[in-house]
């Protein structure tokens, strides 16, 4: 069974084996297929107009569908792959300023929004209480630092009221 094919994550992408600081790929990456869809629409666009497709056996009016399509793509892939200037450290930074209490525990999530698929960081925070009587959820943009969005709750993990109370 060794020699069956299965998937994986490319070993940028891995960071289960990795130790130490993680650095996040930038979103930017996307340019790349953007270029190569780009290329193989202007071929395919080329093609067809270049060839007689009523006398053609291999290129027809499927090669023009094949460029727009790809073209499409081309144009999607290129316009959502912005330019991250915002790491997970500077998210957390700005997400704690703006939730309005002390955090202790937090987490930051790459998630992306819109059409154009903006990379915003999600990050999930506690208070510093033991245990936590607060909880917030923060969405800083990745391209531009702005802070989309910001709740903060009481703690619903809490039992009742009154074992809040008790802990202060």
């Amino acid at each position: 069974m060794s020699d069956e094919l299965r998937d994986q994550l490319p070993d940028d992408l891995n960071a289960v084996d990795f130790a130490g600081a993680y650095e996040f790929p930038d979103n930017s990456r996307r340019r790349i297929p953007a270029a190569i869809y780009g290329v193989l629409a202007a071929g395919a666009a080329i093609a067809w107009m270049s060839v007689d497709r009523d006398t053609s056996v291999i290129v027809n009016d499927g090669a023009l569908l094949g460029a727009v399509i790809l073209g499409a793509m081309a144009i999607i892939s290129f316009t959502s792959g912005w330019r991250m200037s915002i790491d997970e450290r500077e998210a957390l930074v700005r997400a704690t300023a703006s939730v309005g209490f002390v955090v202790g525990h937090a987490s930051a999530q790459q998630v992306w929004r819109g059409i154009r698929s903006r990379p915003t960081w999600r990050i999930f925070c506690y208070s510093a209480e033991e245990p936590p009587l607060q909880r917030g959820l923060v969405l800083v943009d990745s391209v531009d630092g702005t802070v989309v969005e910001v709740l903060v709750e009481e703690n619903p993990d809490l039992a009742s009221p009154a074992t809040a109370e008790e802990t202060k």
